[in-house]
C-alpha cells in the first residue's frame, strides 16, 4: 500500500456507553467526532481500520469552494473557514495552506460555465475570478498551451491528506472523544424500535444517537437495517511525483490533467473524471437512480468492468449476525489496484504541459473508491426509520474539502442543535421511489 497515514494511538479504555457513536474514521468522521468532543458531548469514534486509511488519504487534497454544486457551496464555505482555523485550535498541522486553486481552459463553453457559476456564487457570498487570456497565462507560468481564459479561487487552498484525518483525531482526543481502530461497527443495536447503540467486534456499545460516515462501506451496512442508500464507488487513481520545481503554489486543473503542491516538494497528479467502476450486486441494484449520471458526458471517463467487487468489499451481496464476523472485519482497509494506464497518461500531459517537469518521474500511485451519489450531493440525514441515526456519505469525490462542514452538520443533526446549513438538500429521501433525481451540477 503506497499511501501511508500518521499514527494516531487508541485511547487506553474500551466505551461501554456514550452519547454518540460515530461509524468511521475519514474525514467525515473524525470532524463529527472533534466538534461534539469539543461541545461536551461524550463521543466514541469507531474505525475497522486506520484512521483516515482509504479515501481520506487517497484523495486529490484539494479544499476548495469553486465550482461546488449551488447545494454543497454553503457547507464548502463553512468548511474552508474551519480549515483555516483547525491547526492553531488543535495545536496540531492539518497541512492546510490557503495557496489558491485556478482553473484554465481552451473552452468557450467552460468559460460561459464558469461565469455563470460566479453570479450565481456570489449571491451566497462567494467571490473568485473569472480570467482573461492574459490573466490565465500570467497564473500558468511555463505552461506551453495557449489558454482562452480561466477562474482563480484566491481564498482556496490544499491540505495534506495522510495528515490531516489523523491530527483531528487526536484533536478529538484530547477534548476528550474515544478512538477505537481495528474496530468495526457490525451493526445496530435496535431494541423496541428504538436506537440502543452499535455492536462491535468488542461488543455492544451503548449509544442513543449514532453517526454512520463509512464512506464506500455506508451502504452496504445501511441495507443490513433495511435502509436504501444509493451509491456507486468509483475507483479513481492518483499519483505523487518525485521532487519537483514549483510551476504552481496551490492547485490546478486543465482538461487534461489536476495537479496539487505537497508540503513536501512533490505534486500530487490525477486525470479529472476519469476512474472505474465494477460491475456489483450494489451497482446493479441501484443502476437506475445513476441512469442521467451515467448518461452524462462525464460518464464516457468511466471504465466499467467486472472485478472482485462482485464477490467481496463494501458492494458485495449478503448478510451477516452481529456475533459474527463482518464484511468490514475481512477487509480492513481498501486498497484498489490503480490504473498504470492512467498514470502514465498523468504525467506525460504534466510532462506535456510543463517542459521543465520532464525530468520529474512517478514516486507511487494508488487508487481509493469514492463513493457517489446520483446527484453528486452527499447525503447527510437523519433516517426517519431509525431515529437517533444520521447517514453522512456520499460525498462523490469532494468529502475531504468539505469534511469540516459535513462534520460538523451530522453533529448537529445527531445532537438536535440549530444545524450549521439548511439540510434539506442532503436528506436521504430525495432518492426515494418515484422522485425525480435531479441532474447533477458542475463540480
Amino acid at each position: 500500500m503506497w499511501v501511508k497515514v500518521d499514527a494516531v494511538g487508541n485511547s487506553p479504555e474500551f466505551p461501554r456507553h456514550v452519547d454518540v457513536a460515530v461509524i468511521g474514521g475519514g474525514i467525515i468522521g473524525t470532524c463529527a467526532a472533534y466538534e461534539l468532543a469539543r461541545d461536551g458531548v461524550s463521543v466514541a469514534l469507531f474505525e475497522k481500520g486506520l484512521i483516515g486509511a482509504e479515501q481520506s488519504s487517497r484523495n486529490w487534497g484539494w479544499v476548495r469552494q469553486q465550482n461546488r454544486d449551488m447545494f454543497e457551496l454553503p457547507l464548502a464555505m463553512h468548511s474552508l473557514q474551519r480549515w483555516g482555523a483547525l491547526s492553531a485550535e488543535m495545536g496540531r498541522d492539518v497541512g492546510f495552506r490557503r495557496s489558491g486553486i485556478v482553473y484554465v481552459t481552451q473552452s468557450q463553453q467552460s468559460m460561459d460555465k464558469w461565469a455563470d457559476w460566479g453570479r450565481r456564487a456570489r449571491e451566497q457570498g462567494f467571490i473568485s475570478y473569472l480570467m482573461s487570456a492574459d490573466e490565465a497565462r500570467t497564473r500558468t507560468p511555463g505552461s506551453t498551451s495557449q489558454w482562452l481564459g480561466g477562474v482563480w479561487s484566491p481564498d482556496d487552498g490544499r491540505a495534506e491528506p495522510s495528515m490531516a484525518c489523523p491530527a483531528i483525531a487526536a484533536g478529538a482526543q484530547a477534548q476528550g472523544a474515544n478512538v477505537q481502530q481495528n474496530c468495526a461497527v457490525r451493526g445496530l443495536e435496535i431494541a423496541g424500535g428504538q436506537l440502543r447503540g452499535v455492536w462491535t467486534e468488542r461488543g455492544l456499545v451503548e449509544a442513543s444517537r449514532v453517526i454512520c460516515a463509512g464512506g464506500a462501506w455506508s451502504s452496504r451496512l445501511c441495507r443490513r437495517h433495511g435502509i436504501e442508500l444509493p451509491a456507486a464507488n468509483i475507483m479513481g487513481t492518483a499519483l505523487e511525483t518525485t521532487t519537483a520545481p514549483e510551476v504552481t503554489p496551490g492547485c490546478l486543473v486543465t482538461s487534461k490533467m489536476a495537479l496539487c503542491r505537497r508540503l513536501n516538494g512533490s505534486y500530487s497528479l490525477a486525470m479529472p473524471g476519469h476512474g472505474r467502476i465494477e460491475i456489483s450486486p450494489q451497482g446493479l441494484r441501484y443502476a437506475s437512480k445513476f441512469y442521467r449520471a451515467y448518461r452524462s458526458k462525464l460518464a464516457k471517463k468511466l471504465q466499467v468492468r467486472i472485478g472482485r467487487s462482485f464477490f467481496a468489499g463494501p458492494e458485495a451481496a449478503g448478510s451477516w449476525q452481529l456475533d459474527e464476523v463482518s464484511p468490514f472485519e475481512r477487509q480492513r482497509i481498501l486498497d484498489p489496484e490503480p490504473d498504470r494506464n492512467q498514470a502514465l497518461r498523468a504525467l506525460a500531459a504534466m510532462h506535456d504541459e510543463y517542459p521543465e517537469l520532464r525530468g520529474v518521474h512517478i514516486a507511487g500511485a494508488w487508487a481509493g473508491m469514492i463513493d457517489t451519489t446520483p446527484d453528486l450531493v452527499p447525503v447527510i440525514s437523519p433516517i426517519d426509520s431509525i431515529p437517533g441515526l444520521v447517514v453522512a456519505s456520499g460525498f462523490s469525490g469532494h468529502g475531504f474539502g468539505i469534511g469540516p462542514g459535513g462534520g460538523r452538520l451530522a453533529a448537529d443533526l445527531a445532537t438536535g442543535a440549530p444545524p450549521l446549513v439548511d439540510p434539506s438538500p442532503y436528506h436521504l429521501k430525495r432518492f426515494a421511489q418515484g422522485k425525480e433525481i435531479r441532474q447533477p451540477e458542475m463540480m
